[in-house]
């Protein structure tokens, strides 16, 4: 890819700051997508059986967190493709807070908490985002840190 692609991210590393915040548009979570989504990838019977889910302890069926995670990465693919990522290497303190249900409304936040510039390679620098993934009446409930590689302006002129 050249580093003069007219489709390519254009924030480079040096580009952001501590602090920067961004929010995703809302969504809402159906009961037939969790099932749909349980049944091909997470199987567990109070994922993806609305019947036996009742007598689970979520007195439903419930998002498998892995399918939170693939929401979670559709909102933050909205706020955040614009950043010009080499990869994502990492998460730490993954916290699944509280489940998700069939009619919650849910929205994703991202907060760059640390930049990193590499002390070895002079085309890429870390950044660590605090994301959540948040219910309309403001509770996480999922958050995580994630630990990004961004190019540099200097990386996009050699890629």
């Amino acid at each position: 890819m050249s580093g003069t692609d007219p489709n390519r991210p254009t924030i480079c590393f040096e580009d952001l700051e501590v602090g920067d915040f961004r929010k995703s548009r809302s969504r809402s979570v159906t009961r037939d997508e969790i099932v749909e989504f349980a049944r091909q990838y997470d199987p567990q019977w109070f994922h993806s059986d609305p019947e036996a889910a009742k007598d689970s302890v979520f007195g439903e069926v419930v998002a498998s967190g892995i399918h939170v995670l693939a929401m979670w990465r559709q909102l933050d693919h909205e706020i955040n493709s614009d950043i010009d990522y080499v990869c994502g290497i990492g998460w730490d303190e993954m916290r699944l807070h509280r489940a998700i249900r069939s009619g919650d409304v849910i929205h994703v936040t991202s907060r760059i908490v640390k930049l990193i510039p590499s002390k070895s390679r002079d085309d890429r620098g870390t950044a660590l985002t605090r994301y959540a993934v948040v219910l309309e009446d403001g509770t996480e409930a999922v958050t995580f840190t994630s630990i990004n590689l961004v190019y540099t302006r200097e990386g996009r002129r050699r890629d």
